[in-house]
């Protein structure tokens, strides 16, 4: 019965037919755990909306869950539980995990057509899952990110319900993937693609939980003539794919002949020169199980030429939670350049909340919602006649940032499918996804970007700002043909702030003086829930302030400040959930 197919057995014996009929794109992985001792493969199944999932572990198990969390912690959960009974025999069991880490069966089984091959060392077991099971006790499979959660024990049970799941730090764990990949991409590379390597050169890992590092190059002399990126993807070493949690490439945007400093060492370290802090270009993005970015055949992003600064930065952030030490790494980004060069240069622009202290998230807060525009009028002004055409999407914020979504809204106000969303977004989980179906743009429409932050665990305002700590609310869209557009963002007007603060101070008796500054304002607030709803008040019915800038910094000609809101005529509602009736 069992045929071996590379890594994987069960996928390939299973749904061999499924994927050579051309409905899936192959097999997708990820290391669940930092010594690469338990994987996970997927494929996905669109016509039934179903994930196959297969994981390996060690063979010395007496349980083994793994499910979907909203944030990433083990509990509250929903599992597939694997167990074995008293006699050796392996189960299958769908649960749901509560508060305080207890299984509970669930009514209704969503972990569908188990199957199990183990050997001496290795087990591996395979199951089917639902995108949306309409089980009010489960986690529903959507686009963005998924937290997979894990946990093991080595006795074997009576019963699947009952157990708690909490365990000692090496037997349980969690990664974030994107689980619904783009099957439709295709991978064939023309001939006079060339690879260019950009990796860390036997950087010792720190024995600590989190690590940004950094490495700055210069370009070779062969990129003095512009090239095109047409695909990059992860090049990690064998040891290192649990541990290399996502990477980041930026361009260092200066003066062509502006020298950078090649520095290599922690991101965050007090050493850094800070003429390094202009790399900040993005030019790829990858994050743990995303397949290779490939560009459009009628377009890619320029790198290189007269007038590119030649430096470039590698960050790799390592997720270490094992402390281990020891560890060498050379991982990176795997680049296929051409200086043969595609129909149109791709472009970035950047959609969201301009980089200020001016908005701000109040301490303590459950979700509270920042909100930035790219207005009709800024996109009537610097797009083509024939629009643009977004092919990949890129959300972003800083560490409080739990939720983003870019909606779509024509030049009537009326809204469009959304551009992306991300119900589960992580700071820690950042890549530039290829969208299912590009998205065209025309002059005069209207994009909105939305951020849900979480604070409870700060005491004082998070203002915006370029800072881990403080946050930012953006979605860098690829698109072609280039134009001159580069940044569409907005801010709460001048007038409409400082018309808060001064209520603040008359009303509320708040040290908030003009004089302090807007920082210093925000912080002498003492938040209580009617001051809270004031700023959301004021932040979602005040005019704004505009940057509708070209790639030069300088702004498009217009009047930018105290712009209104954007008048929306119709909305779009949630998509259907197609449950026949079972939430009764």
């Amino acid at each position: 019965m069992w045929k071996n197919c590379g890594k994987t057995f069960i996928i390939c014996v299973v749904f061999v037919s499924y994927i050579k009929n051309g409905n899936g794109n192959g097999i997708y992985h990820v290391s669940l755990r930092g010594d690469n001792s338990i994987k996970l493969y997927w494929s996905l199944d669109y016509n039934s909306e179903t994930v196959i999932f297969e994981i390996h572990i060690p063979s010395d198990y007496g349980w083994f869950a793994i499910g979907f969390s909203d944030r990433g912690n083990l509990f509250p959960s929903d599992i597939c539980l694997l167990w074995r009974d008293l006699k050796g025999i392996s189960h299958l069991k769908d649960v749901y995990v509560d508060k305080n880490g207890v299984t509970h069966n669930d009514k209704q089984e969503d972990c569908n057509n188990f199957k199990i091959k183990r050997n001496s060392n290795i087990t591996k077991f395979a199951f089917e899952r639902r995108f949306d099971t309409c089980d009010q006790q489960d986690y529903i499979i959507e686009e963005g990110t998924t937290h997979i959660v894990w946990s093991r024990g080595n006795h074997n049970l009576y019963k699947p319900e009952g157990i708690n799941i909490s365990s000692t730090p090496d037997n349980h764990g969690m990664v974030r993937v994107n689980l619904l990949k783009n099957t439709k991409v295709n991978y064939y590379l023309p001939s006079h693609v060339k690879i260019f390597d950009f990796l860390n050169d036997k950087v010792e890992v720190p024995a600590e939980e989190t690590t940004y590092w950094c490495r700055i190059i210069k370009l070779p002399e062969e990129f003095k003539k512009k090239h095109h990126i047409y695909q990059y993807a992860a090049n990690i070493q064998e040891a290192s794919e649990g541990l290399v949690h996502h990477m980041e490439v930026f361009h260092c945007q200066t003066g062509a002949d502006e020298e950078i400093p090649l520095y290599n060492g922690d991101c965050f370290g007090k050493n850094r020169p800070p003429k390094t802090q202009v790399c900040k270009r993005v030019l790829a993005a990858w994050a743990m199980g995303a397949p290779p970015f490939k560009y459009p055949k009628e377009a890619s992003l320029p790198i290189g030429g007269e007038n590119f600064n030649p430096y470039i930065m590698l960050e790799v952030h390592y997720n270490n939670p094992d402390l281990r030490a020891g560890i060498i790494d050379s991982s990176g980004i795997r680049f296929h350049i051409s200086s043969k060069l595609k129909e149109m240069d791709a472009g970035v622009i950047e959609l969201g909340l301009e980089y200020t202290d001016k908005m701000a998230i109040p301490p303590g807060q459950d979700s509270f919602s920042l909100t930035g525009y790219c207005i009709s009028s800024c996109t009537a002004m610097s797009l083509p006649v024939s629009g643009i055409t977004v092919f990949g999407s890129q959300l972003h914020t800083h560490l409080t940032g739990i939720r983003v979504v870019t909606r779509h809204f024509d030049a009537y106000g009326r809204e469009l499918p959304e551009l992306n969303r991300d119900n589960h977004f992580s700071t820690h989980f950042q890549e530039i996804r290829i969208l299912k179906s590009p998205v065209q743009i025309l002059p005069g429409h209207t994009l909105i970007t939305k951020c849900d932050y979480n604070t409870e665990d700060r005491e004082n305002i998070t203002l915006g700002g370029f800072s881990i700590s403080d946050e930012m609310c953006v979605n860098y869209i690829h698109y072609f043909p280039a134009s001159e557009l580069e940044v569409c963002k907005s801010s709460i007007s001048d007038q409409a702030l400082h018309t808060f603060f001064r209520y603040m101070n008359e009303w509320e008796n708040q040290y908030t003086l003009p004089e302090n500054g807007i920082s210093d304002n925000y912080k002498a607030i003492k938040w209580n829930r009617m001051r809270i709803q004031l700023l959301d008040e004021v932040y979602n019915g005040s005019p704004i302030s505009m940057q509708c800038n070209m790639s030069s910094g300088d702004r498009f000609p217009g009047y930018w400040e105290n712009a209104p809101l954007p008048y929306l005529s119709t909305t779009l509602g949630p998509p259907p959930r197609f449950c026949d009736n079972k939430f009764k």
